[in-house]
């Protein structure tokens, strides 16, 4: 391959190496490996994940998506409202787009820097669930918003242990194989939460979790019936907001994210940028190289 022309956007302090591969700029396989090099901070462009944006015959595009690891993600809520602004910047799609992903069709309205998109409709929603670790029982809820998600409620969030326990419930034999995510969260005030994730795939805690907050504002809306729209301050400072109905218990439809999506820079990567080894063992990555979701 030649140079990959790029865009590097932010989604609420997750940020993504974005490009145009309708016609196969990209053409390395297997990808991964491509993948972990130019995610990789210090060493090349560094991002969060990477997203192609491709043909499709059902959508006005269709997306692969990629943590920074090189592995595949099913659904990103932060990545999602990223590529659609990308694609209307670059005449792929109009303001009102829909797009393909792992998942599903996704619709998306961009309005600004501010995207909305509609997420898949949940599924697998359980309140005051309980989970044993380290020999104490832990009150959880789940649900899957595209990807699998815990959440937790907790007293302390500044000073919640985000890596060591969201680590031991997303590895926990009650999640496995797949693993789960864990979101933590805590009132503000009367009308603001704040939250903090711990991704799988990543291994820690991320700034943002576009899925999570997904995820958190529905049980939410499910424990204390809450109205839509719901909104929580990430650890990156943004606010995410979810709008959502309700069909019945535990069942939610018509649920859309809404949050910025922020054009950082445009660039060109030189075949170096992934064209480098990583030597005896590959780099650890630092607390600021997470992927998201």
């Amino acid at each position: 391959m030649e140079s990959i022309r790029f865009f590097k956007m932010s989604g609420s302090g997750n940020d993504f190496i974005i490009i145009d591969n309708r016609d196969g700029a990209v053409s390395t396989d297997p990808l991964p490996p491509l993948v972990a090099k130019v995610c990789l901070r210090r060493m090349s462009v560094g991002a969060d994940g990477l997203i192609l944006i491709e043909r499709s015959d059902r959508a006005d595009f269709r997306w692969r998506f990629f943590n920074s690891d090189g592995s595949r993600a099913e659904m990103c809520g932060n990545g999602a409202r990223c590529v659609a602004r990308f694609a209307l910047l670059n005449g792929i799609a109009s303001a009102q787009m829909a797009f393909d992903t792992d998942v599903g069709v996704i619709q998306a309205s961009v309005h600004g820097d501010l995207v909305k998109i509609k997420m898949s409709d949940p599924k697998d929603m359980v309140l005051n669930d309980g989970i044993v670790l380290a020999n104490y029982p832990v009150p959880i809820s789940r649900v899957n918003t595209g990807v699998p998600h815990v959440v937790m409620e907790v007293k302390d969030l500044p000073n919640a242990n985000v890596k060591a326990v969201g680590r031991e419930i997303r590895f926990h034999e009650q999640f496995s194989p797949e693993g789960t995510n864990v979101n933590f969260i805590a009132p503000l005030n009367d009308r603001m939460w704040a939250i903090r994730t711990y991704e799988r795939g990543v291994e820690g805690e991320t700034l943002a979790c576009g899925t999570g907050n997904v995820a958190a504002a529905l049980v939410l809306a499910e424990r204390y019936r809450l109205l839509s729209p719901i909104s929580l301050k990430t650890l990156s400072g943004s606010d995410l907001t979810i709008y959502f109905k309700r069909q019945g218990d535990a069942d939610y439809r018509d649920v859309y994210l809404e949050g910025d999506a922020r054009v950082v820079y445009r660039g060109e990567m030189d075949p170096e940028a992934w064209q480098f080894e990583f030597g005896a063992t590959e780099p650890i990555r630092t607390p600021s190289q997470k992927t998201s979701c």
